[in-house]
Formats: C-alpha cells, sequence, structure tokens
C-alpha cells in the first residue's frame, strides 16, 4: 500500500514539474490573440487583451524599421531595438520576441543582464563579438565565445549575460527571445541604480566595498541601452 502511495505522489510531482518547465510563453488558445489597450469588446486571456477578430488589420502583426542603425552615441557605445507585443500588438500571446542590436566599435558592450522570461539566441551580422553567460551557483561558471557574422549563440533563460564588440567596427547582432515581452534586468543598473537606492549597508557587505564607493556608485547615472 505504501508502495502505491508513493507512486501517485511520485507522478503528482512528476505533473506538477512538468507544467513548470515551460521554456517560453503559456500556448495561445486561439489562431492569434491581437493586443488592445481598450479593453471594450475584449476577452482577456493570458497577456493582453484581445482586439475581435473581425477588426484586425495587417498592421496589427506588423513593423518596419529594423534596417535602421540604432543610436550607438552613449556611455556603453550600445542600442537595443526592440520588436515586441508593444510594437507588434499580434505577438500578444504567441511567446516569441525579437531585437536588433547595435555596438560601437571596440568597446560597444551590452552590459550583463538577463531577461527573467525568456532564452535569447544571437545571430551576429556585422562584426566581431565576444558573448557570454555565467551559470548558476554554486558553480558560476563563464562560458564564452567570440562570435564572427553568421555566428550563432544562446543565452538560457534567467542567466546572465553580455556582448561586447572586440572589433574595430561597428557590430550588428540580431536575437530572437522565448517571449512577447521577455523583460530585461541590467544587472548594475538594478544593484546601484535602482529607485528607491538599496541601503548602501547591504551592498557594502553584498560587494565587499568600501561605503563610500558604494555612495559614488549609487551617485552615478546608469545608462539605460534599451
Amino acid at each position: 500500500m505504501k508502495g502505491v502511495h508513493f507512486l501517485i505522489a511520485l507522478f503528482g510531482l512528476l505533473a506538477l514539474a512538468s507544467t513548470l518547465a515551460s521554456a517560453s510563453d503559456p500556448s495561445p488558445l486561439q489562431d492569434f490573440c491581437v493586443a488592445l489597450n481598450d479593453t471594450k469588446n475584449g476577452v482577456f486571456v493570458n497577456g493582453k487583451f484581445c482586439k475581435d477578430p473581425k477588426l484586425v488589420k495587417p498592421e496589427d502583426f506588423f513593423y518596419s524599421g529594423l534596417n535602421i542603425p540604432g543610436n550607438i552615441s552613449n556611455q556603453l557605445g550600445s542600442k537595443v531595438t526592440p520588436v515586441n507585443v508593444a510594437q507588434i500588438p499580434g505577438l500578444n500571446t504567441l511567446g516569441i520576441s525579437l531585437v536588433r542590436i547595435d555596438y560601437a566599435p571596440y568597446g560597444g558592450l551590452n552590459p550583463p543582464h538577463t531577461h527573467p522570461r525568456a532564452t535569447e539566441i544571437l545571430v551576429v551580422v556585422e562584426g566581431t563579438l565576444y558573448v557570454g553567460f555565467v551559470t548558476s551557483s554554486p558553480e558560476n561558471r563563464l562560458i564564452t565565445k567570440v562570435l564572427y557574422p553568421g555566428d550563432v549563440f544562446v543565452f538560457p533563460i534567467g542567466l546572465i549575460h553580455f556582448q561586447f564588440n572586440i572589433g574595430n567596427t561597428n557590430a550588428v547582432a540580431f536575437a530572437g527571445l522565448s517571449s512577447q515581452n521577455p523583460g530585461v534586468i541590467t544587472i548594475a543598473k538594478a544593484v546601484f541604480g535602482s529607485n528607491p537606492a538599496i541601503n548602501p549597508d547591504v551592498l557594502t557587505k553584498a560587494f565587499q566595498l568600501d561605503k563610500n564607493i558604494v555612495k559614488q556608485l549609487q551617485s552615478k547615472f546608469w545608462w539605460d541601452n534599451n
């Protein structure tokens, strides 16, 4: 009898684990669900409210402008141009989005960050990028690669990752993400540029830094390249 109870509990845990193991947004329950800010004539599902299918237009599935380079004249020397559900309402519930990333010659950086809701697959179109991600504790292993045009690299969901232009020319990459709204947490900006600021004593101990250095970092303007 105990064996039967064990098997029932085991199958229950496996079923629960399978429901939590999805690597992208929940699947849509209809052919499409175009995002709608005005809830009139809408039905709420996962994601945003849906436009009445009878009112859907081609423009709901369209975006133009990824051929235009982003402005890289900033502290990071990079610019991320997103194409997610905010730009294409038709992406709502479809579990996918896209970005273009431009990098200034040697030193253009998409700084260490995470996407809480998406795995990212990146392809280099121009230039040479040094990319990498860090695995979770306790290993915290750094996995890196130098990428050239045509090379593809994957950043697993939730892991800290970065791209750095080590070439002497501009670099361009495109990346697909497994969420209509991947989210982005830039580590330095989130930790030292939070609003309101984190108690300096917390950061002093966490980073083993002098408190004056922590306060100096918190006083800086942390550029957002998104």
